[in-house]
């Protein structure tokens, strides 16, 4: 047997709602893939045609038509290569995941989704109809099985695709960004291969999509789970893999193998195309800052840059008699370094006259948190406007540890329109600002280096409210990701009282969290889709 199959594996960002450009995309690459490699088969990734994950805009009535006609435009325009799309397919009151192989106008082969995620992220049983049936179809003499996404993570589905005659399988995913996910996705693809020994290829797309982060991070793996290529993380690209037939089986050709990011550049890269196409599929023209002097807004300026050019970046400074000398000397120099416009507006003119106006009604109270939360909504006040005015969005700056024990200003700091290190844990946040500082010094040191402090009063110190953030963070951890009890977060060496203290802080703040912009999604579970605490609840933590 000398049979070979040449595979594009189209790893693309594709936009959800979108089907028109969508399909344009599909078509185009098709006709790179056939055109510039000669390839036989391209590949595109689960629910292409309607980006994923569409969640209830599969429900209207105008997505149903739009997908039905893509799908037979697909169909009919594209020749010269077979290809695999993904898309919703509607059967009467029925919506399945579904992919389909077209091949010069005539449909090869058809697959529905098996296997539903229900977790996390996903709720998929929501939505969709479970496929039973195995597909298998022949290209070039070579028998290819199809499976979606979460299909590969059980045995059943890839066992049933070999059962039916499939020497290698191609496997369609939109699988978003979480740390270590890439190492998951190879070791669950190998337990499948170790028990059918035939070949996957895994497709991958990327992309942002709201919260989500698709990483890309395709590859193949031979029948004895070797990993034979792997695409580059978070960056759209048509891959060529040579499939042989040979005594053996199906043996894939030997392609270019990327390596593992570390888990700071996998994140950092993680703020910025999720950042990107936010910005970018929302049609923003650029975005504005906060710029305090702290590391928050640091960070948030770096990855705002990277993603999108300075040229789309403007920060202001909104200093208050509580702002140090040292933040308003690194901010600007912050600003300088990454080329971004930098404007300097006080706030206490605004601020005075809120408080005169509320003189009256403060009389006999002393003065507490609400001058506090006033300076912040005063800095908001200003920065929307900017926005409103500009059409820039506004990016916020609060990191994960600060949502979770509502260290933050509802309608001040809080306001603004993303949020990129929503989900970034403070401790996180010092290690990705460093990693940043390895590719061009452009956070000063003094940012990285001084304590934290919101400057809302003299001498305020983070740990004036909260434990230590290497002691929070951790706290935190075990509480949100990985829903440990209080005895079980004790356990680990944590003073009981700081562990009740914490997680009613966390408790208490759900209500600000609800009315907070979406960020990006790089840890197991954020806050937002996959975090569904009731605001009120009468739980108490036991003492």
């Amino acid at each position: 047997m000398n049979n070979k199959l040449k595979v594009a594996l189209a790893q693309v960002d594709l936009a959800v709602g979108d089907v028109a450009g969508n399909t344009a995309k599909i078509v185009d690459y098709a006709a790179r893939a056939r055109d510039e490699m000669q390839a036989d088969l391209v590949v595109f990734p689960e629910l292409s045609v309607c980006g994923y994950p569409p969640e209830d805009l599969l429900f209207h009535a105008g997505l149903r038509t739009r997908t039905e006609q893509a799908v037979a435009e697909i169909r009919e325009s594209v020749r010269g290569i077979a290809l695999v799309i993904g898309f919703p397919e509607y059967v009467d009151d029925k919506i399945y995941n579904s992919c389909a192989v077209f091949s010069d106008g005539e449909l090869l082969c058809g697959y529905r989704k098996q296997l539903l995620p229900n977790y996390r992220v996903f709720d998929e049983e929501r939505y969709f109809t479970a496929g039973r049936d195995a597909a298998v179809f022949r290209l070039n003499g070579v028998r290819i099985g199809l499976t979606i996404c979460e299909d590969v993570w059980q045995p059943g589905p890839i066992a049933a695709a070999r059962s039916a005659g499939a020497e290698c399988v191609i496997v369609i995913n939109g699988s978003p960004f979480e740390l270590d996910t890439q190492e998951r996705r190879e070791e669950a693809v190998r337990a499948r291969i170790l028990e059918s020994r035939i070949p996957i290829l895994y497709l991958n797309m990327v992309g942002g999509q709201d919260e989500l982060v698709f990483d890309g991070g395709s590859f193949v793996a031979d029948a004895n789970g070797e990993i034979r290529f792997r695409a580059p993380a978070f960056d759209e690209g048509l891959h060529e893999v040579v499939l042989a037939a040979c005594a053996d089986g199906i043996e894939p050709g030997t392609a270019p193998i990327a390596g593992h990011l570390s888990v700071e550049e996998s994140v950092y890269r993680a703020l910025i195309r999720g950042t990107r196409d936010y910005v970018g599929k929302h049609g923003f023209p650029g975005v504005v800052i906060g710029l305090s002097g702290g590391i928050d807004s640091a960070l948030v300026l770096a990855v705002a840059c990277d993603a999108l050019g300075p040229d789309q970046v403007r920060v202001v400074m909104m200093p208050f008699r509580y702002t140090s000398t040292m933040s308003q000397e690194d901010a600007a120099k912050q600003a300088a370094a990454l080329g971004v416009r930098y404007d300097v507006i006080p706030v206490a003119p605004i601020y005075d006259a809120t408080v005169s106006q509320l003189a009256s009604i403060f009389e006999g109270r002393k003065e507490d948190v609400t001058e506090e939360n006033i300076q912040a909504r005063c800095r908001g006040l200003l920065l929307m406007a900017i926005s409103n005015k500009t059409g820039r969005m506004l990016l916020t700056t609060g990191n994960k540890s600060e949502m979770a024990v509502g260290y933050a200003t509802l309608y001040g700091d809080m306001a603004g329109g993303f949020a990129p290190i929503k989900d970034c844990s403070k401790t996180l946040v010092y290690r990705l600002a460093r990693y940043r500082n390895t590719l061009s010094p452009v956070i000063p040191d003094r940012v990285i280096s001084r304590e934290p402090s919101a400057e809302l009063r003299a001498e305020q110190k983070d740990s004036d409210s909260l434990p230590s953030y290497d002691v929070l963070d951790p706290i935190l951890e075990g509480f949100i990701e990985e829903d440990l009890s209080v005895e079980e977060i004790v356990e680990r060496g944590f003073d009981r009282d700081t562990v009740i203290r914490i997680l009613e802080m966390v408790k208490r703040s759900e209500y600000k969290r609800r009315q907070a912009p979406p960020g990006i999604r790089i840890s197991s579970r954020a806050f937002g889709r996959d975090w569904r605490y009731p605001i009120t609840s009468g739980y108490r933590f036991p003492r």
